[in-house]
């Protein structure tokens, strides 16, 4: 015996309609301009002067959209005023109330019976109201939307392309420091960024923090500086990390400049007839030394040739210099030697350097097949070839805040077939909501990617696609489906990895997902998509 309730509940799920109800209507009428005729002044409502969308019917007959309606009641009953428009106001029956109202459904089949066409300039979709409303309304690709950034006049197929590439006040995170900022401001940023990439002119080293690049300036072996000899009239200029080889390979020459320093000192102090403190030879004359009064004094220095003592220290500062040069003989020697060695390690540090730069490369190559051997295996676990597929999203608060914030706006499904040769497809969503529906409504939407048998499918893609958010409970679950427009690029052999996703922009009001919502358990929900393989 078939159960009575079984029956009413699955009648129940079968006839939800795929739109909201009147009661969940966030938009005012439908536009004069989409009518195919003239417009009979039965179907405008009395506040926004459109066609009527779901009507309601006040007590006193005057109809009006149900979104209009609830905003002229939001604050209670109030006069109509089409009734005193008229001259016909009675203050029992003139009072628009919610309460008394009621939708009027004969008019809503007479309204959406009617003949449409799009009035987007371009396109040339016709129907009735009722398709209009249901299938093309906020779709079409000719529609021209303002973007709430930039505030430039775009059309909707380029929507995504816009926010992504060309919005001047789209938001972009620095990959280097993470700082959020306009897109108008990228050059400014970077050049104050501190974690900006910078090269050194002098080595070519590049990817240098600009916080850090001071520091390396200062340690960097090819930065130029003078040699520390340039007080005694070294005029080399080389760089710093050349410094000690420079002093090694040019003792001989800091030895000359030396040796005509003492040289000049010594002919200033034969001179002057006597030698003061020298803080850096440590020569000065004693008292032994001091040259006799009177008159017999310039006899005594001519004798002397400028003193015993001066001649003395002399010689013993020429030996000394015999002494270096020998030892500067020995270190040339030495030199000599550890350049030849310095050759061969620099050899063998050039061959050692080629292996590792190979294999780097090698490296590189095995983590790049690495990740795509990921990538496919990912695909595989969740890649389903019937057409049914189910996602599950975890962690929907977080994901939920992060399009709130602008992070992660959209989000895609993994890929799944309707067989295994069969078209490639996924599902796109909107955690805030998108268009119209922007923090109001959580758009589902069915997107046709490029497969490797697309060759030998029928195109355009013509299946019933059905969407549905699952109930935990399994009681009631939301569900929309649609037949794809074959006109539409949304559903062309893709010639890019995929094709403009095209769906449901208002698929179920975010207010469902809140507090203790069936559809929402463990911070996880489940959207279930269906392609109708008949005929395939």
């Amino acid at each position: 015996m078939i159960s009575t309730a079984g029956t009413a509940g699955k009648w129940k799920a079968m006839a939800r309609p795929s739109l909201p109800s009147s009661l969940d209507s966030t938009l005012p009428g439908i536009s004069r301009e989409v009518l195919s005729v003239s417009m009979e002044p039965k179907y405008q409502c009395q506040q926004c002067k459109e066609i009527l969308r779901k009507p309601f019917q006040a007590q006193c007959g005057h109809r009006f959209c149900v979104f209009c309606f609830k905003q002229l009641t939001s604050s209670g009953p109030i006069p109509c005023e089409a009734c005193r428009a008229e001259g016909i106001f009675e203050e029992a029956m003139s009072m628009l109330n919610i309460t008394v109202a009621f939708p009027d459904n004969a008019a809503r089949r007479e309204i959406d019976s009617l003949p449409a066409k799009c009035p987007n300039d371009g396109c040339s979709w016709s129907g009735t109201l009722k398709d209009y409303e249901g299938q093309h309304e906020g779709r079409c690709d000719f529609e021209r939307v303002k973007c709430e950034a930039c505030q430039a006049v775009i059309l909707l197929s380029e929507k995504d392309r816009h926010n992504e590439r060309e919005c001047e006040a789209r938001t972009l995170n620095c990959k280097y420091c993470k700082v959020t900022f306009n897109f108008k401001e990228i050059k400014a940023h970077d050049e104050i960024c501190q974690k900006f990439p910078m090269q050194c002119k002098d080595c070519g080293k590049k990817k240098i923090p600009r916080e850090k690049f001071q520091e390396h300036t200062k340690s960097c072996a090819k930065s130029k500086s003078a040699c520390q000899f340039s007080e005694i009239g070294c005029r080399a200029v080389v760089d710093n990390g050349k410094q000690q080889e420079h002093e090694q390979t040019s003792v001989m020459e800091h030895l000359r400049l030396m040796l005509s320093v003492l040289s000049s000192v010594r002919l200033r102090a034969e001179g002057a007839g006597e030698w003061q403190e020298d803080s850096g030879l440590g020569l000065y004359r004693g008292p032994e030394d001091a040259p006799p009064a009177g008159p017999n004094a310039a006899a005594h220095n001519a004798g002397r040739g400028g003193g015993p003592g001066v001649q003395q220290k002399v010689t013993a500062l020429e030996n000394i210099v015999c002494v270096l040069n020998r030892e500067v003989e020995r270190s040339a020697l030495t030199l000599e030697a550890l350049s030849r060695q310095h050759r061969l390690d620099q050899e063998k540090i050039e061959n050692l350097s080629n292996k590792v730069r190979q294999l780097e490369r090698t490296l590189t190559m095995r983590d790049l097949q690495l990740a795509e051997s990921e990538q496919s295996l990912r695909e595989l676990q969740f890649c389903t070839y019937d057409g049914v597929f189910i996602w599950k999203i975890a962690d929907f608060s977080r994901r939920r805040q992060d399009a709130v914030g602008g992070r992660a706006p959209a989000m895609f499904s993994p890929a799944f077939y309707s067989s295994k040769y069969g078209y490639k497809m996924c599902l796109r969503l909107y955690l805030n909501g998108d268009g119209t529906g922007r923090g109001t409504h959580l758009p589902l939407f069915f997107v046709v990617m490029r497969g490797k048998y697309d060759a030998l499918l029928k195109w355009p893609f013509s299946q019933k696609v059905t969407l549905m958010l699952l109930d935990q409970n399994n009681r009631e679950h939301i569900i929309d489906a649609f037949r794809p427009d074959v006109s539409s690029t949304s559903f062309q052999r893709p010639i890019s990895e995929m094709n403009i996703a095209s769906g449901c922009p208002l698929f179920c009001p975010l207010a469902k997902l809140a507090g203790k919502s069936s559809y929402l358990r463990d911070d996880t929900i489940f959207i279930k998509a269906i392609v109708d393989l008949t005929g395939l």
